[in-house]
C-alpha cells in the first residue's frame, strides 16, 4: 500500500467560519418584502485553484515517473506511413514493433532535444522555452546530430 508522501507536507486547513443566519420575516414583514421566484440568492462554493507553476509541476512529476509514450500510437502511425508514401510510391507494410521502436526513438530525441533547449533558455536567464532556444540547440548540435 502506497502512502501519500505529500499529504504530510500539507499546511493545516483553517476551519471556514458561517455567516450568521439571517433572520427570518415575521408574518407582519413577509407581506412587505417581495418574493423571488428563483433560487436563493447564496453564492456557490468557487472552484479550487492551484497556484500558477502549481499544475505544471505535477505534471512534469507524473511525466517523470511514467515510462508509457507521450504520443498517441495511431497518429504517430499515420504520420510514419504518410511520409514513407511520399518518399516511395508503393504501399509499404510496418510491423507494430517496427513503428513501436521508430516512436520510442523519436520521443528520445524529442525530450533531449527539449532538455538542450531548456538548457539555452537558462542561460538567457528565462524560465520560458522559446522556438529560438530550440533553434540554437539543434544549431549546436550539428549537422549529424539533427
Amino acid at each position: 500500500m502506497r502512502h501519500n508522501k505529500s499529504a504530510h507536507r500539507r499546511k493545516p486547513s483553517t476551519p471556514r467560519r458561517r455567516s450568521p443566519p439571517e433572520p427570518r420575516p415575521t408574518p407582519a414583514t413577509a407581506s412587505r418584502t417581495r418574493r423571488t421566484s428563483g433560487p436563493s440568492e447564496a453564492s456557490p462554493r468557487k472552484k479550487h485553484r492551484f497556484r500558477p507553476g502549481t499544475r505544471a509541476l505535477m505534471e512534469i512529476r507524473k511525466y517523470q515517473k511514467s515510462t508509457d509514450l507521450l504520443l498517441r500510437k495511431a497518429p504517430f502511425s499515420r504520420l510514419v506511413r504518410e511520409v514513407c508514401q511520399t518518399f516511395s510510391r508503393e504501399h509499404m507494410m510496418w510491423q507494430g514493433y517496427a513503428l513501436m521502436a521508430l516512436q520510442e526513438a523519436a520521443e528520445a530525441f524529442m525530450v533531449r532535444l527539449f532538455s538542450d533547449a531548456n538548457l539555452c533558455a537558462i542561460h538567457a536567464k528565462r524560465v520560458t522555452l522559446f522556438p529560438r532556444d530550440i533553434q540554437l540547440a539543434r544549431r549546436i548540435r550539428g549537422v549529424e546530430n539533427m
